[in-house]
């Protein structure tokens, strides 16, 4: 009995020694981020994006960025409101998806401390109907749909107004809105429509005027379909945006840099073909 004993403390003592003296596997994390088999520290960004074109050309430098040490996530967005909100309360790190007037805007109506970290690429703002060919065919108190936040709704209008279909008092203004417009010959009546909503709404229109990227996720293409669209020549390139305590730093930077790489220049040029044009 007592050998039977003395054997089993004997390897209980051994199995202690052996687990106390154990070592961590070489790729075990470190806090605050994990570690590849080369042992380069990997850094999560989750970064806020429209899902097209935004989300797909973060969906193509995400395996550039895994090299770099930057494990890119990606959140979709459907509005334009959440994702601003959302990097100044630090739920992600950057965001993807809108120009620098509608970023001043609304940095000034929600006071949110956000930053642009560089421009990326144009989206023309098109317009589109499923009842004319030509805003010629616009007839008397047609009714025409425009985005309702006031950098796009502006847009819009400056759009319409190159395009002869109205005429506002100063075409160069960012914010233009239906009290600047001198003249409207044909009498149409303008809605203000949440951006996502244009393209389903577009049965009940005579006209809309639509984001690229809306236009995109309903299947148009805004270089065939859009009646009018805008020139490349216009101070609405989207950016990315991040805070100022993360906007210098080392994952942000490598983002910003993938972003505006000569293969992401290449890719939206044979992706969208006109539809998405490179602001670098």
């Amino acid at each position: 009995m007592k050998k039977w004993t003395l054997a089993l403390i004997s390897l209980t003592l051994v199995t202690v020694l052996a687990a106390c003296g154990s070592k961590p596997a070489d790729n075990a994390a470190e806090p605050g981020g994990t570690t590849g088999g080369g042992g380069q520290e990997t850094v999560t960004l989750k970064v806020g994006a429209s899902p097209l074109p935004h989300a797909k050309i973060l969906e193509h430098i995400k395996p550039a960025l895994e090299k770099e040490g930057v494990n890119l996530e990606i959140v979709e967005f459907t509005d334009y409101v959440l994702p601003n909100t959302q990097v100044d309360s630090k739920e992600i790190d950057a965001n993807f998806f809108q120009h620098k007037p509608y970023l001043d805007n609304q940095i000034k109506e929600r006071k949110l401390d956000l930053e642009s970290v560089i421009a990326v690429h144009v989206e023309p703002l098109g317009a589109y109907s499923k009842t004319i060919k030509s805003a010629d065919e616009l007839k008397d108190g047609s009714v025409v749909a425009i985005p309702n936040d006031p950098s796009n709704a502006g847009r819009a209008l400056t759009l319409l107004s190159k395009n002869g279909v109205i005429k506002l008092n100063d075409e160069t203004k960012l914010e233009a809105t239906a009290k600047d417009i001198v003249e409207n010959p044909k009498n149409l009546e303008f809605k203000e429509v949440e951006a996502a909503m244009l393209p389903r709404m577009l049965d009940e229109l005579d006209l809309a005027v639509i984001n690229t990227n809306y236009a995109l996720e309903a299947g148009l293409d805004p270089t065939k379909d859009a009646l009018f669209i805008e020139d490349k020549d216009n101070p609405y390139a989207n950016l990315l945006v991040a805070r100022p305590d993360n906007k210098d730093s080392d994952a942000i930077q490598k983002l910003a840099k993938a972003l505006t790489s000569e293969d992401v220049k290449t890719f939206i040029e044979e992706e969208y073909k006109g539809a998405v044009i490179p602001a670098f």
